[in-house]
């Protein structure tokens, strides 16, 4: 069971690294804030950025290899409930901000989680050929 909690933390932290990503990396920040507020501040030049970029990927990656390796441990059966339970939290939060949102703007979400669920779509068959 503590095995389990501490892969639904580290799982679940994820979204929030992507979200931290300089320069909308994690392809969460789009139009005019090309920064995270935290590192706009620190001025850095497009060197750091870029290095900084690679260094917070290095981070996500080994991040995700560590999460992965618990996951694995876990039974078939538990790795389904977190997955069920992560997917159902994930559909939630995507329904609450849709009923935040005017008609017109419900519409340009759709579309562009659409986009964005199709790049990920893209981006992972890129890695596993």
């Amino acid at each position: 069971m503590r095995k389990t909690l501490i892969a639904l933390v580290f799982t679940a932290a994820l979204p929030g690294l992507a979200m931290a990503m300089p320069d909308g990396e994690g392809g969460r920040h789009h139009g005019k804030h090309d920064m995270h507020p935290p590192f706009k501040e620190l001025d850095l030049t497009k060197e750091q950025r870029k290095e900084m970029r690679e260094l917070m990927g290095k981070q996500w990656q080994a991040h995700r290899d560590i999460v992965q390796r618990y996951l694995d441990k876990l039974p078939e059966a538990e790795r389904k409930a977190m997955q069920d339970e992560l997917t159902a939290s994930r559909q939630s939060t995507h329904e609450a901000i849709r009923a935040l949102m005017k008609p017109e703007q419900v519409e340009k979400f759709d579309k562009l989680h659409a986009e964005m669920k199709a790049k990920r779509a893209e981006q992972l068959a890129d890695k596993t050929e």
